[in-house]
């Protein structure tokens, strides 16, 4: 999506100094307008318009999105290169890989769209202005578990593996770690035993491991099953 159809919002007021500046970026005009709408009845908030030849110099951009895709994704990562303004993204959903995706892309702040009332919008406003990060608290989590994996990972030499794990191959040495054999896993899974032993020896040679016995110790050191 080009850059153009993305668009901002400002009501004019005097005294502009004690007020924080704010861009609202929207593809959606119906999304926009809902978050300018209860930002400007906020004194504390200066919203630059459309076209503004000052919106570059907005203390706060907001990014107004359902969902996160590549061109919201290069939108982040443009309004990043800007060192005037810090982003805040209003999202209606986010996975943790999205979340990812955006702390790369300089987002400091994210709200749900579903709490987005005036005064969540104020306080989500004034924090990113004063410096500091908000996120919902099971986001917050998920963002711990994801930097606590990157830590263990920088510790194990092979810790780039357990990123490669896949849910199936966690399953079969969950299996095995409860004393099931190559024909209880298969007749568990609907796999053929065939199969059952490929996954198996595929992790134990990924991992560099010794036997399926080393994989579950390995997996369960690691908070992999």
């Amino acid at each position: 999506m080009p850059a153009s159809a993305w668009t901002m919002h400002r009501t004019s007021r005097s005294d502009r100094q004690d007020r924080v500046t704010v861009a609202v970026y929207a593809a959606d005009p119906v999304l926009r307008l809902g978050v300018v709408q209860q930002l400007r009845q906020r004194p504390e908030i200066e919203l630059l318009a459309d076209g503004d030849a000052d919106a570059e110099r907005a203390q706060v951009s907001l990014v107004v999105v359902d969902h996160v895709d590549d061109d919201v994704a290069a939108l982040l990562h443009r309004l990043r290169h800007n060192t005037t303004t810090r982003t805040g993204l209003v999202v209606a959903t986010l996975g943790s890989g999205s979340l990812q995706r955006v702390i790369e892309c300089g987002v400091a702040a994210v709200l749900r769209r579903a709490e987005a009332d005036q005064d969540q919008l104020l306080h989500l406003v004034l924090a990113i202005a004063n410096g500091e990060g908000v996120l919902p608290g099971d986001l917050l989590g998920k963002l711990l578990t994801h930097v606590g994996s990157l830590q263990r990972s920088a510790l194990d030499p092979r810790g780039l593996s357990l990123s490669t794990l896949t849910t199936r191959e966690a399953d079969m040495l969950r299996m095995v770690s409860e004393g099931l054999d190559t024909a209880e896993i298969a007749r568990k899974t609907a796999y053929s035993e065939r199969t059952v032993k490929n996954v198996l020896h595929e992790v134990i040679t990924r991992l560099q491991l010794r036997n399926r016995a080393h994989a579950v110790g390995y997996a369960l050191r690691n908070g992999l099953i």
